[in-house]
């Protein structure tokens, strides 16, 4: 395994962390304030696409 692995495999451990925390966030946000939560979920879902559209062009 080369060292880009080996930062690649350490990036994958700490965002899976990091999206339990995000999770639990959301899970909150839902509870106590639903309609703003729905709103801002609709926002990171947009922006998100926008990512995937550049990924893909990275892709190719």
């Amino acid at each position: 395994m080369n060292n880009k692995d080996k930062i690649i495999n350490s990036i994958e451990k700490i965002r899976a962390k990091n999206n339990k925390n995000w999770m639990d966030i959301m899970r909150l946000a839902f509870k106590y304030a639903p309609k703003q939560a729905s709103n801002l979920v609709k926002k990171i879902n947009k922006y998100d696409k926008e990512i995937s559209i550049l990924i893909k062009k990275l892709s190719k």
